[in-house]
This record gives structure tokens, sequence and C-alpha cells, in this order.
């Protein structure tokens, strides 16, 4: 997974990253049971090339479920992979499920 991904430990970092970035967040929540896991491990490599092709217009934070409970509880997130864009904090968009990285980029462009 690329470098420019945040991987928080826990809802405080969560929110931490959240604070600190200047640009819109793409938040991506992943799961680790056995049905999340093939289609969350697709989506790094999507999401990597996303961080890449966005760097300076676009924050890219890779929640786990289980370590971010109170942001997943509240963008409503209930599977993975889930996808959220944030502006100035607030949730402008959603998304669930695997997607392409072109998917991924029509998704973003119709809000940024």
């Amino acid at each position: 997974m690329a470098k420019r991904i945040h991987r928080p430990r826990e809802d405080a970092e969560f929110d931490f990253i959240l604070g600190m970035s200047g640009v819109p967040v793409l938040a991506y929540f992943s799961g680790t049971w056995p049905k999340a896991i093939e289609p969350c491990r697709v989506m790094d490599l999507v999401v990597g090339g996303i961080a890449d092709d966005y760097t300076g217009r676009l924050t890219v934070v890779r929640a786990d479920i289980p370590r971010c409970p109170a942001a997943t509880e509240r963008y409503g997130i209930t599977g993975a992979p889930s996808y959220v864009l944030l502006k100035k904090g607030e949730p402008v968009a959603h998304g669930t499920g695997p997607m392409t990285i072109t998917e991924v980029r029509k998704f973003l462009d119709g809000h940024l």
C-alpha cells in the first residue's frame, strides 16, 4: 500500500488526521473478518493508486473497522470495504463494496 495512506491505530488518531488535513479526506474502511479480507486486499491496491494520483489534493485514511469503532459508527459504516469522502470534516459522499480505480476516480471527481 502506498506510503501516502494514513493508517490510524485508534479513533483518536483517526480524528487527529482528519483535523490536520487541509484538503478533502477519503476515509476507506476495511475489515478483517473472512468475507471482507479479499475485497479489502483488492481495494488496498486501488486506494493506493488513488493516494498516488491525488497527492496534494486528497488525504487518504485507511481505517480498520475493529480499531476505529467510533468513526465506523459516526459515518454509518455497515460493511467493508466502505468509503466516505469528507470535506471540512463533513461527509459529502459514501460508497460501499469493491470498486475499480476508474469507479473510485468518478466517485471522487463528482465531489471534489
